[in-house]
């Protein structure tokens, strides 16, 4: 799809390139500083599944500044907004401009083309992860044609403003007062992630995206961005969640509570504990999606669980861009 109309008047010459091994620090150094960065963007994040994907990320320049970045992979004839990646999307500087960025995506079209690309499969990233405004992407998808091909439903609580619970969620959190529950942060991973494989194939038929191996590899690489919290009765492992922290805003990446949790409101104890004190300072605390086949369809009951705490609706997107 060609669109260049729009850029004749203000014609920015915009370099696109591969990134290549040597560009390590250049590119994690531009995803610490972008205005819509996350760790999940940086290499040592990107390249732990290695192995699955072709990486295809690439670079944007505007003379010699380093403007955006666009992690990616590719298969076949067609390149996807990574795919091992919850989120995507162009990451650019503070100062990268809509003129910028439009010029960005006909000069990134146009490298697509030469390199025998059709299509490209885009992930919006969600605006709780940007430091200031950074939606020009989406106008410029509008404007060359993109189509949207899934939105996924997640629920995220807004911290700055008083959280206020449902009566159930009230009722499991003091009933798991009167049992003596003890919460702490660990990195026993293996125990937890045991845990959580037992929980996903008991009620829900799946298996964890990571292993055990992999989660701690991370935690090692990213120790301020990933924890993990569990809870416990008796030394026996009751429930537990590994949040991943980006800049203002928590996400839990698994939630996991066993069958003696559920009867003594133990996550539910837990998640309070880490909204009210461990990242009470942060803006948002995000739990995940609740929906599955592009957001076709809806898991009612995990949505109002999250629900519960306050959380309310936020849109995860992706555009299917022919070329």
């Amino acid at each position: 799809m060609d669109n260049l109309g729009l850029c004749m008047q203000d014609y920015y010459n915009i370099s696109v390139r591969r990134y290549f091994q040597e560009d390590r620090k250049i590119w994690d150094d531009f995803i610490i500083n972008a205005k819509n960065g996350h760790f999940f963007f940086q290499r040592g994040y990107m390249e732990y599944h290695s192995d699955r994907f072709t990486d295809y990320s690439l670079m944007f320049y505007y003379g010699k500044e380093l403007i955006g970045v666009l992690p990616a992979n590719r298969a076949g004839n067609v390149v996807y907004s990574h795919q091992g990646l919850t989120y995507g999307g162009l990451i650019t500087s503070r100062s990268t401009s809509g003129l910028l960025v439009l010029n960005a995506f006909s000069s990134l079209l146009h490298y697509l083309k030469k390199d025998g690309v059709e299509k490209i499969f885009y992930k919006i990233m969600p605006y709780i992860f940007f430091d200031i405004p950074a939606e020009e992407d989406r106008w410029v998808l509008h404007s060359f044609g993109a189509q949207l091909v899934s939105r996924e439903l997640s629920s995220v609580l807004y911290l700055t403003e008083k959280v206020n619970y449902s009566k159930l969620k009230k009722r499991n959190i003091a009933k798991a007062q009167r049992h003596s529950l003890d919460i702490c942060q660990s990195t026993n991973y293996d125990d937890y992630m045991a845990l959580l494989k037992k929980v996903l194939a008991t009620r829900h038929d799946v298996e964890p995206v990571h292993t055990a191996d992999q989660i701690r590899l991370l935690a090692e690489r990213f120790p301020e961005n990933i924890k993990l919290h569990l809870c416990y009765r008796d030394n026996t492992l009751l429930a537990g969640t590994i949040a991943f922290i980006n800049r203002h805003v928590v996400h839990t990446q698994y939630l996991a509570n066993s069958d003696e949790g559920r009867n003594c409101g133990a996550l539910d104890y837990l998640l309070n504990y880490l909204i009210s004190n461990v990242y009470a300072d942060k803006k948002y605390f995000s739990f995940g999606i609740s929906t599955e086949n592009g957001g076709q369809i809806l898991n009612s009951g995990l949505l109002q669980s999250k629900e519960g705490f306050g959380a309310r609706g936020l849109v995860h997107d992706l555009y299917i861009l022919e070329l």
